[in-house]
């Protein structure tokens, strides 16, 4: 990914001073410490400037950006922080509404999470011009339809009456890319704002951050796992882990010369083809899934008693063997998504077409006959915060399905095999007590490939599996969903942005554009020889 230079010029002002930062959670008490998770972190960054902010998930980079908005629930903060020589740490709380979005703005790592689900999005993002800029309601309106444009979003005006739920992860994501940027802060702190976006929207993102740099001298914090995106973003790295600094220093001296052996494994973790060459689908095997003219249709209301209907996929067909893996790839809002919750009749919408599973053609079946197959039909969604209970341990939550579908297990054996699934996860048994907003989005995410696993589906829906991993972890949890194909003849539906990623895991791939299938066929023979000018232009973003 090639990115024009800026010239930052001579601004040498320290805009943002961070020294021996200390986070912790927890209250003391009754023979207890509150857990340290940041360990007392400095640096510093200067007006104008980009700082990447990198590490493994869990290392403390998103606590520790978090806490210069006082953001953490339950944390302590000591050390100090100082913002154009104010500090942070000790402003009252309605000082820190006022810088909140106005003079530091934070883009959210999920956003689902983030965004609330009863208002539309671009009522929440005239929220912001309201309270913030004093804009009218018609003035903060055509504001946010001009920031849903300049954010790639597309039909802006008709997104602008949507709900978050009605858009797709990486709409959701440039929805609250617009919403920081909608009051021009001066710094903005970036927590992986293109993890759920499509290589060629990256691009565009990046490029759009660069133009606000260069116009306003917007200043920019990135916290990510991408290292491509660092090395062609920012201007400094500082790298993080187990809660402090191990190295820090200019991008292209630290991904050049690396000092610290924990960098150099950062730098070198690339997914690699973990699918053998000799491994071709034998003619004539039984298919596992097939999908016949399949579609998913959206109705919305365009006045009081008219409609308006959306097809979101229009006339696809699938076929997936099994012990195979189905890449699918486009853009966000493509419907790639949607087309695979209609395989496994989960969409929300009007579903079209015949979904065939095992010869039983289960798009007619109700849904108590459709019921206990589910135990064969799981899926690991993309946005792990939302789809993990919030009031139940990760015991509880792994555990769940081995509860419904195996309730001859004891519980002994019940909590051995959760143990056994964590571990291959990357999860010790400490994790058993433990709820998910105790966890980072990486470690929220390795969770709900437990649960679905653990139960031995035939066939897994992975949406963005990998997209809050960091590189390393992301190596580990594809080899660990190869390695139980190949043990368990699983078949995987991969859904992903990440072209590497797909190069790496699937026997064929699909590609959607705009509700339909525009590309199929054996996966490296399409990155190697594409024929469609969309699938030209993915793989050009991508290695670009």
């Amino acid at each position: 990914m090639t990115i024009p230079a800026v010239n930052s010029g001579t601004a040498d002002q320290v805009l943002l001073s961070v020294r021996d930062l200390r986070v912790a959670f927890g209250t003391p008490g009754e023979g207890k410490a509150a857990r340290e998770v940041v360990h007392g972190i400095s640096f510093d960054l200067k007006a104008g400037r980009k700082l990447a902010i990198v590490g493994e998930s869990g290392s403390g980079k998103t606590v520790s950006a978090q806490a210069l908005l006082r953001l953490g629930i339950d944390a302590q903060y000591q050390g100090s922080i100082l913002y154009q020589g104010e500090s942070l740490l000790d402003a009252s709380q309605m000082r820190m509404r006022q810088l909140r979005g106005k003079e530091i703005a934070m883009i959210f790592q999920e956003p689902m999470s983030a965004l609330n689900p009863l208002y539309s999005v671009g009522n929440q993002v005239c929220e912001v011009l309201e309270l913030h800029e004093g804009l009218t309601r018609a003035q903060a309106r055509a504001k946010a339809i001009e920031l849903f444009a300049r954010t790639q979003i597309s039909e802006p005006e008709r997104r602008f009456a949507a709900l978050p739920h009605q858009l797709s992860g990486g709409q959701r994501q440039r929805v609250m890319i617009a919403m920081a940027l909608a009051c021009s802060p001066r710094l903005l702190i970036a927590d992986e704002p293109t993890t759920a976006l499509d290589v060629t929207v990256q691009k565009q993102i990046l490029m759009l951050l660069q133009d606000l740099q260069r116009q306003a001298g917007l200043t920019v914090m990135l916290i990510t796992h991408d290292l491509p995106l660092v090395q062609a973003f920012a201007d400094e790295v500082v790298v993080m882990e187990n809660g402090v600094i191990v190295e820090q220093g200019p991008t292209r001296q630290l991904f050049d010369a690396p000092r610290q052996a924990y960098t150099q494994r950062l730098i070198a973790s690339r997914p690699q083809r973990l699918v053998p060459e000799s491994e071709r689908q034998p003619d004539g095997q039984a298919l596992l899934m097939q999908g016949r003219q399949l579609g998913c249709r959206y109705w919305s209301r365009t006045g009081l008693f008219s409609r308006k209907a959306f097809d979101a996929v229009r006339q696809a067909d699938v076929t997936l063997a099994p012990a195979r893996t189905l890449g699918i790839v486009g853009e966000s809002g493509s419907g790639k998504t949607t087309l695979g919750m209609i395989l496994l009749r989960l969409a929300r919408g009007q579903m079209l077409g015949e979904v065939d599973f095992k010869g039983v053609r289960i798009d007619a079946l109700r849904e108590a006959a459709l019921r206990p197959m589910r135990k064969h039909l799981q899926v690991v969604f993309q946005d792990p915060y939302n789809a993990l209970s919030p009031r139940q341990t990760v015991e509880q939550i792994v555990g769940e399905g081995l509860a419904l579908h195996q309730p001859q297990l004891t519980p002994a054996e019940r909590r051995a095999e959760i143990v056994r699934m964590l571990g291959e996860v990357g999860l010790d048994a400490s994790a058993l007590s433990r709820y998910p907003h105790e966890f980072s989005g990486g470690q929220r995410q390795r969770i709900c490939i437990a649960r679905a696993v653990i139960v031995r589906p035939q066939l897994v829906l992975l949406d963005e599996p990998t997209s809050a991993l960091d590189v390393s972890v992301q190596a580990q949890v594809l080899a660990l969903l190869r390695d139980l194909q190949t043990r368990y003849q699983l078949s995987y539906l991969f859904i992903t942005h990440d072209l590497a990623v797909i190069r790496a895991m699937s026997h064929d791939m699909l590609v959607m554009k705009d509700g339909q299938i525009v590309e199929r066929g054996e996966t490296l023979s399409l990155f190697e020889s594409p024929s469609h000018p969309y699938t030209r232009e993915l793989l050009a973003a991508s290695l670009a």
